[in-house]
């Protein structure tokens, strides 16, 4: 009896403790990164506001442009006054006019999560947009940055990324209209595109980062800490932490173990093992994360042992 009663009890204990994790980050999902199937969600296709995880996107149009429009990396941006506008921060002690090179705008926004930067990065490669971008006669003069994150919410798109607005390159969601949205689901589709660009992971690997820009003829030197404290722990490689008053604490891991190899007479065949995986809305994203990777991993292999077997309605 009391054995029945201690295990009846063990149960319940363990029920609650899922229930209390799962209220905690209102939405979630856990994703294989190779075949884009969901292990696990919740909520995840709530709309909900994401913060700095949109300097994802920030960052793959960014890219992108470098990538097929003949840019570079050691291109020379100045910050404009406007990137100050609603900044609460200013850790690296930018000043309008600096000039700083395109490589080191994506590493302030992506290690360090730098609004300046990221608006920076966008005002500037604007501009180039700016020239091939049609205007229709008549129509109201947006800005270069605005111009920049047309092309965010373009392909968001193409990524199927149905219900993100992106309304600025920074995640800024206070006193901002109309107001921007996405979901786990969708993030993690972003996220997945992203981790595929060779570039995007080496900046998100980074744990420290030294940049350095110019102040009125000056170089001056800043070392950029990664805001995503379990970079390097369990096989975490990235990719980006993301927090307002709306949005709460939100994070995007990508996860990674030793490929499988599985020789069958003579086929062998190489299976990735990488996970993808979004919270929003916790309250403790960094141990709600941790375990969230854990759950992933023995829900992979679960996965794994049934034969792989993929559900099409589960699939990004």
């Amino acid at each position: 009896m009391f054995l029945r009663r201690y295990f009846v009890l063990f149960i319940a204990l363990i029920a609650t403790a899922g229930t209390s994790r799962a209220a905690a980050t209102q939405a979630y999902i856990i994703v294989d990164s190779k075949t884009g199937y969901i292990l696990q969600e919740q909520e995840s296709k709530q709309k909900r506001q994401v913060g700095s995880l949109t300097k994802m996107a920030t960052a793959a149009v960014a890219l992108d442009w470098i990538e097929h429009k003949s840019g570079s990396l050691t291109d020379v941006a100045t910050i404009p006054p406007e990137a100050f506008v609603g900044a609460t921060e200013n850790h690296i002690g930018f000043q309008p006019g600096d000039r700083i090179e395109l490589r080191d705008l994506l590493y302030a926004a992506l290690v360090q999560s730098d609004n300046i930067a990221a608006y920076t990065l966008a005002a500037h490669i604007g501009v180039q947009l700016q020239s091939v971008t049609p205007v229709a006669e008549g129509s109201k003069k947006i800005s270069s940055a605005d111009i920049f994150v047309s092309q965010m919410n373009a392909l968001a798109k193409t990524l199927k990324m149905e219900k993100t607005r992106f309304v600025n390159p920074t995640g800024v969601d206070a006193n901002v209209k109309p107001t921007p949205f996405s979901t786990a689901e969708d993030m993690a589709r972003l996220a997945r595109y992203v981790m595929n660009k060779a570039s995007f992971r080496f900046y998100v690997s980074q744990k420290e980062r030294q940049i350095s820009f110019d102040h009125q003829g000056q170089k001056r030197n800043y070392v950029l800490r990664n805001s995503n404290e379990l970079l390097g722990r369990d096989g975490i490689d990235g990719v980006k932490t993301g927090e307002t008053a709306k949005a709460g604490q939100c994070l995007v891991l990508s996860a990674n173990r030793e490929a499988e190899i599985v020789t069958e007479g003579q086929m062998t065949t190489v299976f990735p093992r990488h996970l993808i995986i979004v919270l929003l809305g916790s309250a403790n994203r960094f141990a709600e994360g941790d375990q969230l990777v854990r759950t992933g991993w023995q829900l992979y292999d679960q996965w794994v042992a049934g034969g792989r077997m993929i559900d099409p309605l589960k699939v990004l």
